[in-house]
């Protein structure tokens, strides 16, 4: 049996880093709960301060087959590399012919540097790149295979 799970991620500017992962990954804003016509709405029902509002964003995979996102606002700033980091299957995954693979890797990293992604590094593997490490608007590093 598998278990649900969900990502949270500590931020400075939750609505804007959201903004940077739903192209990333193609996720969308969730709707508001059942019987709620907005997510203010739902806010205003269980009291939380009108100045907390934007203290938080939520991403869900549209086909509801991925997990969640949470992204949340904390007042300190990230200080040291990741201990956990996605990796995008940009290009496939290593399955993929490297030539086949490595463009799409390229094309990704263009399309998420011009909406605020900057790249790391390059990796190689056996003479020739495999991978690109990025960083999101925040500094969270992120590989694209």
């Amino acid at each position: 049996m598998t278990t649900t799970w969900g990502l949270t991620v500590d931020c400075a500017r939750p609505k804007e880093l959201a903004k940077f992962w739903a192209v990333a990954l193609g996720y969308v804003e969730p709707p508001p709960p059942a019987g709620f016509a907005s997510w203010p709405d739902w806010f205003a029902e269980f009291d939380v301060p009108e100045d907390e509002w934007d203290d938080a964003a939520y991403l869900a995979d549209p086909a509801g087959v991925g997990p969640t996102l949470s992204f949340l606002k904390v007042p300190e700033s990230k200080v040291v590399k990741n201990r956990l980091h996605l990796d995008l299957k940009v290009g496939g995954g290593r399955q993929t012919p490297w030539e086949d693979r490595w463009p799409r890797v390229l094309a990704a990293a263009e399309r998420l540097t011009a909406i605020g992604a900057r790249v790391v590094s390059e990796e190689g593997l056996a003479g020739q790149p495999d991978h690109l490490v990025l960083a999101d608007p925040e500094g969270n590093e992120f590989c694209l295979v």
